[in-house]
């Protein structure tokens, strides 16, 4: 019998769908009746090897198929994107351009200089990232090999809305925190990337999806681990792929055109969202949003209370009361609920009732 499901408002490893997690239950013994778990499967094998291209098709076809485009599963999280996107496309006399909107954007902008020239193009520092930068008129060298952003700061709890148009210059994006939180046109980047902990499966690989031309050649002089172009020659079985991550990775994704595809799971999430930003508005202060209004995250609610001690109180009351994840991240402080596509309307629900019983309390 199951226990009562947390309320799981983790950053990330994050919540998966539970319809997934008592499928995947189902047949983590025998996986179709091969009487092996997949995690036990050869990767060179046919079984394995058809979930494997599923998860890439299933996943093409949620953004509707477009032409010249390819998925790829790798490994190391974003974190090891920061360093593949110079390694591959910063070439003699070119510059990566940043757009710095906080912690994650500032990770990969260090890690490219560390690898090459890297150039700030946007940024809100300015306004401790608590907003977003104006990126209709990027500040962009002739010599830009790409364009670089993070579309969602788990952090802060800053989200754009929509992307700039960089032209001839690939757009990159780091999607690790809202991809496929809403619809959106694929064919405006270059390449995508994200960490699957979030919003496409549990921790171990990390989705690519990009133009077939940048994945073809990659330099011959770095790692072959660390090119492009072996994951594309080899269709990411190169070398022993977290074949388990990826099989759950195509079940998340079955869920997610299950409940209406991107259309649908946009409509709760932004249900869910409006539910605790409502909360916080109507609080008469006592609750803070951290972020302007107009760039607000439907995936990271950020919000503050009067003083520390009062948010170590709801904390250790939410707790108590079943609900996990809620402390803001150890850099900036405050609260934060991560509401991923995953998180049940319900749960934010509860968490509503659960802010409005505290403040009752400590007004």
């Amino acid at each position: 019998m199951l226990s009562k499901r947390a309320y799981n408002f983790n950053a990330g490893p994050a919540a998966l769908p539970l319809k997934v997690l008592e499928r995947v239950q189902a047949e983590f013994v025998d996986f179709q009746g091969t009487g092996m778990s997949i995690m036990e499967m050869s990767h060179r094998g046919a079984v394995y090897e058809s979930v494997h291209n599923e998860a890439q098709e299933r996943l093409l076809s949620l953004l509707g198929n477009p032409q010249g485009y390819k998925v790829l599963f790798l490994q190391g999280g974003a974190s090891t994107q920061f360093a593949m996107l110079p390694l591959n496309f910063l070439s003699e006399g070119q510059i990566g351009s940043y757009v710095m909107t906080g912690s994650w954007s500032d990770k990969a902008y260090k890690e490219a200089k560390l690898l090459g020239k890297a150039h700030i193009a946007a940024s809100s520092a300015d306004a401790k990232y608590m907003r977003l930068p104006n990126v209709d008129a990027l500040d962009l060298p002739e010599n830009t090999a790409y364009v670089h952003m993070t579309s969602n700061e788990t952090i802060e709890g800053t989200q754009f809305k929509q992307f700039p148009d960089t032209g001839s210059v690939p757009l990159i994006v780091d999607m690790s925190s809202d991809i496929f939180c809403k619809p959106f046109d694929v064919t405006q980047f270059g390449l995508i990337y994200a960490g699957a902990q979030k919003n496409l499966g549990p921790s171990g690989v990390t989705v690519v999806v990009a133009r077939e031309e940048l994945l073809a050649s990659s330099p011959a002089h770095i790692p072959t681990m660390l090119r492009y172009s072996t994951y594309e020659k080899n269709n990411s079985l190169y070398n022993t792929p977290p074949s388990f991550a990826i099989y759950m990775v195509n079940e998340v994704l079955k869920w997610i055109q299950e409940e209406g595809g991107l259309e649908g799971i946009e409509r709760v999430n932004q249900q869910k969202a409006a539910l605790l930003y409502d909360r916080i508005d109507r609080s008469e202060g006592f609750y803070r949003g951290c972020v302007d209004s107009t760039d607000r995250s439907i995936m990271n609610v950020t919000f503050r209370l009067a003083n520390e001690d009062l948010e170590k109180q709801f904390i250790k009351e939410s707790e108590q009361a079943g609900f996990i994840g809620l402390k803001g991240h150890r850099s900036v402080g405050g609260l934060r609920a991560s509401i991923y596509n995953a998180v049940p309307l319900e749960n934010c629900q509860a968490l509503a009732e659960f802010m409005d019983g505290f403040k009752q309390r400590n007004s």
